[in-house]
């Protein structure tokens, strides 16, 4: 049955307008390997099944997610949010990158109330800690640290929220 729904999220309701959010919502809920209370899919966005998403959590418009990912609670996600878990193999230099496959699967995990901008891209084994801040088009190639903002190519931490001097 998990198939069915996700058949029809893919090539029915992820091109559907916003009137029919809940329709995607509920088409997710089902498919996925776990989603919480109250979460919010946008349109055109891509999901993988093997994908984890918390209570009041929303994803932008057009995000693309990977297999492993783990996105906790209270999280926003911006449009055009790309989220990797597995890259190609580049150990040989005797044959194409093309033809080495891939790499295992490095699980992402957003932990709750991190707020991810627009067009973000973060890359495999990467963790969000929690109440973290991601800069707009921000490419996040290392972990970062609970209560952070984090901008860049490559994303830096330039700030703690926990911070109270100005």
């Amino acid at each position: 049955m998990k198939k069915l729904y996700q058949f029809l999220f893919i090539y029915f309701a992820r091109k559907t307008p916003e009137c029919f959010r809940n329709l995607r919502n509920y088409l997710v809920k089902k498919f996925i390997k776990s989603a919480g209370k109250n979460i919010n899919i946008g349109r055109l966005t891509t999901i993988h099944k093997n994908t984890e998403i918390g209570n009041n959590s929303g994803i932008g418009k057009g995000c693309v997610i990977n297999n492993g990912v783990t996105i906790g609670d209270n999280v926003m996600m911006g449009p055009d949010v790309l989220i990797y878990t597995q890259n190609h193999e580049t150990g040989r230099t005797d044959i194409p990158m093309s033809q080495q496959g891939f790499a295992g699967i490095k699980p992402v995990v957003i932990e709750d109330g991190a707020w991810i901008g627009a067009r973000v891209c973060i890359l495999p084994g990467v963790t969000i800690g929690e109440g973290s801040v991601i800069g707009a088009c921000a490419v996040v190639s290392k972990s970062v640290p609970p209560y952070s903002v984090a901008v860049g190519n490559p994303a830096r931490v330039v700030k703690n929220r926990k911070d109270t001097e100005v």
